[in-house]
């Protein structure tokens, strides 16, 4: 049960992003995972400079710190989602994350 998180100053440890999904420069994500709520996966995400390219699951996000373009490759739309922003991704989609500095985002998703 997730009592209470300080989401936003979360330690976090970045980890090279994988060379296949690397669009420009050398970004890092990072990953917490904080626990379920009902049947939800419940955690914190975050992506430091650079780009990379994703293959989405379902998922509920809402910016907590920083921004980030990203693209939805099968549509061509370009989005900024910055904090405050909820974002609903779906499975399958194909996407292209431009971040300048860093984003961070809770997100809740289906558990598997």
């Amino acid at each position: 049960m997730i009592e209470h998180v300080r989401a936003a100053a979360l330690d976090l440890d970045p980890e090279p992003v994988a060379v296949g999904q690397i669009v420009d420069g050398t970004p890092t994500t990072a990953v917490s995972e904080l626990g379920t709520y009902g049947s939800l996966d419940v955690g914190v995400w975050e992506m430091t400079a650079g780009a990379m390219s994703d293959t989405e699951a379902d998922e509920l996000f809402v910016v907590i710190a920083g921004s980030a373009e990203v693209e939805y490759v099968d549509s061509g739309v370009r989005a900024t989602y910055g904090v405050g922003d909820v974002v609903q991704l779906h499975a399958g989609q194909r996407t292209i994350w431009r971040v300048a500095d860093r984003i961070r985002k809770v997100y809740l998703a289906p558990a598997p």
